[in-house]
């Protein structure tokens, strides 16, 4: 039987996450991966199985599906085997901030140089030409600032002032 205590913990995790997931959905990600996201993120082992998130989340299992699928093809989880079981089991990355956003750098270079083709194409003379320049120096200037951001963040963590 569950006490008082846990009903309100329980309820508490579940308000954070409906919370965080609303965020993340107004942001761009779909509902769903959300959710599911939320939910892993809030779990003690940063792991869950498919069944364990569509009890939690009240979801159906291709909800779970669907969502796991988007989550593992953006690298925001990976899938383990349950020692013992046939189960999956679905498990935030370890450094998962610092791999999506050094993914996002390399997606900033790739924009960067499309912008700089299109630049060149258009010609810096032209009104669009010069929006365009402007813009991939906005991108490369996010990208050498990105870098900096990061190697703090490493430096930060390996002084282990972190709370």
């Amino acid at each position: 039987m569950t006490t008082p205590k846990e009903t309100t913990g329980e309820e508490a995790v579940s308000r954070f996450v409906e919370r965080f997931a609303a965020e993340m959905t107004a942001a761009g990600m779909q509902r769903m991966a959300s959710r599911v996201f939320a939910a892993l993120l809030a779990s003690e082992t940063a792991s869950m199985t498919s069944a364990e998130l569509a009890e939690q989340l009240r979801i159906s299992p291709a909800a779970v599906s669907g969502a796991i699928r988007y989550l593992s093809q953006v690298s925001m989880i990976s899938r383990e085997r349950d020692p013992g079981t046939r189960r999956e089991r679905y498990v935030l990355h370890n450094e998962l901030w610092y791999e999506t956003f050094t993914r996002r750098d390399q997606t900033l270079t790739r924009w960067e140089k499309v912008l700089d083709e299109g630049a060149a194409t258009l010609g810096t003379d032209t009104v669009a030409g010069r929006r365009i320049a402007e813009t991939a120096e906005f991108f490369a200037f996010l990208q050498r600032e990105m870098l900096g951001i990061m190697d703090r963040w490493a430096a930060y963590k390996g002084s282990g002032t972190e709370s």
